[in-house]
């Protein structure tokens, strides 16, 4: 009979969740239409299309950027480093954080380095980077990974500490092996923690990438913001801000489509 209520049920359910959805939706558009607005009554008042041009001028650059393909070209480069940036990240925050948040000692020898670094900004390192890497695409990738490392490192160390120890306690009774422990009961109980560091090491390197590209990459979102701003086409300047606007979100939501299938009990 519950079984029977619920599906009956389902219908309501799910026309909520469409009418919340077409609220969140309605209220978007709401805003950024105020947003335009103001912004083109600001542009009309300076009267300086160098300084701040037109809603309808960018929208035009942006068209005939992407219409030359240049847009999604330099948008492309800036994502492919920051993929590569994360696999890096992860490859070594991961498993350090791991071994953090298990051994205390380890972690005691380890964290005052990690504090240490940790509050210099990657931006902090582009002068020294320049003289090691070079103009290119190795400088980018170190400063995303550099940004991305941190909030991935505290939260899987976060994460493993907050995991139930009466469950490591009792897989241990049993005879269970440490290495599967760690992977059958300390990962996955950490892995919401784990994804939420990863969506704020998206956020940082996300952010760390335009900064590195507008000084040592001959390609990206970065790159291309400072080239027309030296040519002063403003409006093709704030058509790439718009874009790396849109990718930070699209990239968040990533994130977020990554958490749901990798830890749905989180979400819920």
């Amino acid at each position: 009979m519950g079984e029977a209520a619920a599906y009956a049920d389902y219908p309501s359910v799910r026309t909520r969740a469409m009418r919340r959805g077409a609220r969140s939706v309605l209220v978007y558009l709401r805003t950024m239409a105020v947003f335009v607005v103001v912004w083109a009554l600001v542009a009309h008042l300076k009267s300086n299309p160098v300084l701040l041009p037109s809603p309808l001028a960018v929208m035009q650059a942006a068209v005939d950027l992407a219409r030359d393909l240049e847009l999604f070209y330099h948008a492309w480069v800036s994502f492919a480093r920051m993929l590569v940036s994360l696999a890096i990240a992860s490859a070594i925050a991961i498993p350090l954080g791991l071994a953090m948040g298990l051994s205390r000692t380890f972690d005691r020898i380890v964290d005052p380095t990690i504090e240490l670094l940790r509050p210099i900004s990657g931006i902090a390192w582009i002068p020294l980077a320049l003289f090691i890497f070079g103009v290119g695409n190795a400088l980018p990738v170190f400063i995303m990974t550099y940004a991305g490392f941190f909030p991935i490192l505290l939260g899987t160390v976060a994460g493993v500490r907050d995991v139930d120890r009466r469950l490591i306690d009792a897989a241990r009774t049993m005879g269970v092996p440490q290495r599967t422990i760690v992977t059958r009961v300390v990962v996955p109980a950490a892995l919401p923690s784990l994804m939420v560091a990863l969506r704020l090491g998206v956020a940082t390197s996300w952010t760390a990438v335009v900064a590195a590209e507008l000084i040592g990459a001959p390609s990206g979102l970065g790159y291309a913001v400072e080239w027309y701003r030296e040519l002063l086409m403003t409006p093709q300047v704030m058509a790439f801000i718009a874009m790396i606007g849109v990718l930070g979100y699209v990239c968040d939501r990533l994130a977020r489509l990554l958490s749901d299938v990798f830890a749905p009990w989180a979400s819920r």
